[in-house]
């Protein structure tokens, strides 16, 4: 289907990779992994033809259809979900409008006899039978299949796209390429925007798949599901076997190993080789010999053992001063999101020193908690953090605050303080921005290398709790395990909002479930929690227990959307609109109180009424928006 020979690609004079070439087939469904700014990204591009190749040839089959599911989408505005959807149809949307346009013209004219008219007939069950062969009376059908896979409601068809999160209108663009037929599907990140049920509808869809697939990710579980090949990209260099993610690091350690054993034994022959040539050059009469060792080593094929590139961060949390032995008490706290009750009647105690991980399925309120616990959001209830306590936060989508115009030395450096910004260059290298990398915009970073950027960013604040929600998205394998032995080390009080069972295994020790506006509290690792709940895996719990909630939810006829509101749009960030709320609400506070001291005189004042009524109407649509936003994100946590 593809035939990659020899392509390379440099950036800056530096080869990102160098003359690697591999063939796709149908029925490959490859993993493409390596470190965060190793070139995957790029290499889809480039089979996508998004992106020119500096030297090489991608050879590609005729008629052969890719798609590529990109990171920036840009839908037109005005669309409903499945108007956009329907877009995957061009071929077929086509035909629609010429029979809608031929069944126009039958029914405007009358010379029934006339070979115009017999023509418009014989168009008419021409262009049908095309339609039907296009799958014109399935489409329809097969696109609602593919949106409730994953995870839209039938409510949700007919609302506008622009009413949705970036990452469920990423859903929408992956819906239309798994319905466009297509021989080739390039996957960049998919599992980053899909909540679990709809990650394990996706592998499903993906091992019935006959084409060919290559996957960027970072999910271990979901590359050993769903793939039968591994390539990795690894200082400019590829290793393809066809193995799943998790096989082929065993293989590809064998054969180092093996690689390493054989260059051993090589190595000694050489010096032996070596030896004897030094002792007989001088002898006239061992001279021949020596030409004919040295000839030998010559042609010898050298054993080279495959490089790896074991360049990782270097991570450490220091703890800023020591806090009470209780750091957050919580009573009876709720929160709800206009009518939707997220928490309610919680009650939770951390102690100093402690490792805490809130795990549950998505939409559950762990996000929401940990929001609450850093001062972010409003609640109803008592919380009260302990004395000296220091909180450290990092958010799902920390990486997203960062600004793309400033260098990544700039982004340090102002969020430096006099005590610490002659250290932002020693705590960047620890973070491998090294030399002229500190002076790259962040637009240009991989999401990795941003979520690295994030992490650095936190070490210029002082902190004794750590509080962080989904850390590991889009971290590469092996940063995720410096990440875990830093917070492992970490002397401080940890509060982890994770699904990621690999890495949390051994890292926390206590674990609380969220479930039904409820928490429950498991004394042990996450080891002990899933040996309590009686499941292998986070999957398996999450799976089971969404099957039994439609299964409720279908016999008592609910519909979860009901309370959902519209937005425009979701642009502006979070934060933005925290502040411009907390803004309104402190000035509308201000206008109540002269009215209670004051009412006359304030009343008296020029479109006082109209003035006061707009800031309260502009509260009430920012609020809603706030709402909707929060409730995206808690369901993409």
């Amino acid at each position: 289907m593809l035939n990659i020979h020899n392509l390379s690609v440099s950036f800056g004079g530096e080869y990102l990779f160098q003359e690697i070439s591999f063939r796709l087939n149908g029925g490959n469904r490859v993993g493409l992994v390596g470190k965060n700014g190793a070139g995957k990204s790029t290499l889809l591009k480039l089979l996508s033809k998004d992106m020119p190749i500096d030297s090489g040839t991608i050879a590609i089959e005729k008629d052969i259809k890719i798609g590529f599911l990109r990171q920036d989408i840009d839908f037109v505005l005005g669309r409903t979900v499945l108007e956009e959807s329907y877009q995957a149809f061009e071929e077929i949307k086509a035909l629609e409008l010429k029979i809608d346009e031929i069944n126009h013209q039958l029914a405007e004219r009358t010379d029934y006899e006339s070979e115009g008219y017999n023509q418009l007939i014989i168009d008419l069950s021409d262009i049908t039978h095309h339609y039907e062969i296009l799958g014109g009376y399935n489409y329809q059908g097969e696109t609602e299949k593919i949106l409730q896979g994953l995870g839209f409601k039938r409510e949700d068809f007919d609302k506008k796209t622009e009413t949705f999160s970036g990452g469920w209108r990423m859903r929408i663009e992956l819906a239309k390429l798994l319905l466009q037929s297509n021989d080739v599907l390039l996957l960049d990140e998919p599992t980053n925007h899909l909540d679990i049920e709809s990650i394990i509808w996706l592998e499903q869809f993906l091992n019935n798949y006959s084409g060919a697939v290559v996957i960027v990710s970072h999910d271990k579980m979901f590359l050993d599901n769903v793939t039968n090949r591994t390539i990795e990209i690894s200082l400019g260099r590829i290793y393809d076997y066809n193995k799943p993610y998790s096989e082929y690091l065993v293989l590809r350690q064998e054969i180092r190993d093996q690689q390493l054993s054989i260059q051993k034994n090589q190595d000694k022959e050489i010096q032996q080789a070596e030896r004897l040539i030094e002792k007989f050059r001088a002898k006239s009469t061992k001279a021949s010999m020596a030409q004919s060792l040295m000839k030998k080593l010559d042609k010898m094929d050298r054993i080279e053992v495959d490089e790896d590139d074991n360049s990782v961060m270097n991570l450490r949390f220091p703890i800023s001063i020591t806090p009470g032995k209780v750091v957050v008490e919580i009573e009876n706290l709720a929160k709800n999101y206009g009518e939707k009750q997220v928490l309610e009647n919680i009650n939770l105690l951390i102690e100093r020193n402690s490792k805490t991980a809130f795990v549950g399925q998505n939409g559950q309120g762990k996000s929401t908690l940990a929001k609450i616990m850093v001062g972010d959001i409003e609640y109803d209830g008592h919380l009260k953090l302990g004395h000296n306590v220091q909180i450290g936060y990092f958010a799902q989508n920390q990486a997203e605050y960062l600004d793309g115009n400033k260098t990544i030395l700039d982004t340090m450096i102002d969020a430096a303080n006099e005590k610490n910004r002659s250290k932002v260059r020693d705590i960047l290298g620890s973070f491998l921005f090294r030399g002229d990398d500190v002076e790259k915009y962040v637009k240009v970073l991989s999401g990795g290398e941003r979520n690295r950027l994030a992490l650095a960013k936190m070490l210029l604040q002082p902190f004794n709790v750590l509080v962080m929600d989904e850390p590991t998205n889009h971290l590469d394998i092996k940063s995720k395990n410096v990440l875990k032995q830093a917070l492992q080390n970490f002397e401080g009080t940890l509060i982890l909002v994770s699904h990621d069972r690999d890495f949390l295994q051994g890292l926390t020790n206590s674990v609380y479930e969220f479930k039904d506006k409820h928490i429950k509290e498991y004394l042990g690792d996450v080891d002990y929690y899933l040996e309590q709940r009686k499941e292998e895996n986070f999957r398996n719990i999450e799976k089971t227990e969404k099957t039994t909630k439609v299964k409720e939810s279908a016999s008592k006829n609910t519909n979860d959307f009901q309370n959902q509101k519209k937005v425009k749009s979701l642009k502006n960030r979070l934060s933005s609109v925290e502040s411009k709320i907390a803004s309104l609400e402190k000035e509308i506070s201000d206008i109540d109180h002269e009215l209670l001291m004051n009412y006359d005189e304030t009343i008296a004042k020029p479109n006082f009424f109209d003035s006061y009524e707009t800031k309260k109407k502009t509260l009430e649509e920012l609020m809603a928006k706030w709402e909707d936003i929060t409730i995206e994100l808690e369901q993409v946590s």
